[in-house]
């Protein structure tokens, strides 16, 4: 059969080229694909991410201002370490240590003997003490105000002889978060504040402010006064103490802090108010606001290293009823 005239001869040339175009154009199809693939995947992840960001760590109310932690914070808390330097915020407590009113330390060690062939030895330990001496937090069950505890929750709801039924220590949650000190002492340009002195919300802002950190929501904040030089003279370190005033404290209320802590044996300054008010700054802070306060907290090397922000992490002892804990917190850099 004869060839049509208007039929065009093989180009193997432009065949190859053809090919060549298909290739790239499909490659320029899957590279396309995959990229749109790459950006919802990233999308995906970054909701994932931002979900991650709100979760509440804590949701019981009986965790007080521990419930406005959020998985976030303790992330944003961690990225805070970057020395890898650990400070231990806890004193020592001992049968010396200076306590409130009729406290008491008594520590007894037994020798359990020798045993086996191998003459193994130990000793054990009996301790007779309350929990609210040295460094210590206070529970929500501490301190109430006219029989009502933090939440509306009447004392008889609470207390029983041998030992809370709600708020109990060993229910206060693990806390990680972070941390900032504010060094009221330097900022007044002494090593320590005059017995009974005050500070109130303009000084805190403004030592903050100086000291370059600022306070935000879940964040622990502790005060260094320089009181804790003079814990060998008992009687004046517990009650003769610097510490923050009623104004001060409403001040971090707002900010949304989850606990106020400082190196005195009470946080608060021992300078009687005006109006004959009784512990103003326990009674706002933890039976108003659930607000847990950490007492004689060793700031001293985080004060002498400049370190006004860092991680902060504690976890009480688990004594079941107890008010209070013996605690050794730590702050990371």
């Amino acid at each position: 059969m004869a060839r049509s005239s208007l039929a065009k001869p093989f180009n193997r040339h432009q065949a190859a080229r053809e090919v060549i175009w298909e290739g790239e154009h499909m490659r320029r199809l899957i590279k396309n694909a995959t990229l749109l693939t790459l950006a919802a995947f990233a999308a995906s992840a970054q909701a994932d991410d931002g979900n991650a960001a709100a979760e509440q760590l804590y949701s019981d109310a009986d965790a007080g201002a521990l419930t406005g932690l959020t998985t976030a914070m303790v992330r944003d808390a961690a990225d805070l370490v970057t020395e890898g330097r650990i400070y231990r915020l806890g004193i020592v407590s001992g049968p010396e240590t200076p306590v409130w009113g009729e406290r008491a330390y008594d520590m007894q060690i037994t020798d359990l003997g020798e045993f086996g062939p191998n003459k193994v030895t130990g000793h054990d330990d009996r301790v007779e003490t309350h929990l609210g001496i040295g460094t210590q937090i206070d529970g929500l069950g501490h301190i109430g105000i006219d029989g009502v505890h933090y939440n509306g929750v009447p004392a008889s709801d609470i207390m029983r002889e041998d030992g809370l039924i709600r708020y109990g220590a060993e229910n206060i949650p693990a806390i990680a978060t972070r941390g900032v000190l504010i060094d009221i002492a330097a900022h007044r340009g002494v090593d320590v504040l005059e017995p009974m002195a005050q500070f109130g919300a303009e000084e805190v802002q403004a030592a903050a402010a100086a000291q370059g950190v600022e306070v935000r929501a879940g964040d622990v904040v502790l005060f260094h006064t320089g009181w804790l030089s003079t814990i060998d003279n008992a009687q004046a370190f517990v009650s003769q103490a610097p510490g923050i005033n009623a104004d001060g404290a409403a001040w971090l209320v707002e900010q949304g802090v989850v606990a106020v802590g400082a190196d005195t044996a009470g946080l608060e300054t021992n300078a009687p108010s005006e109006d004959g008010v009784f512990l103003p700054v326990h009674a706002m802070l933890i039976a108003r606001h659930g607000i847990y306060i950490l007492e004689t907290i060793d700031t001293r090397e985080l004060a002498a290293d400049g370190v006004h922000e860092f991680m902060f992490v504690l976890g009480a002892a688990r004594m079941k009823g107890s008010v209070q804990a013996i605690v050794n917190p730590v702050a990371i850099r």
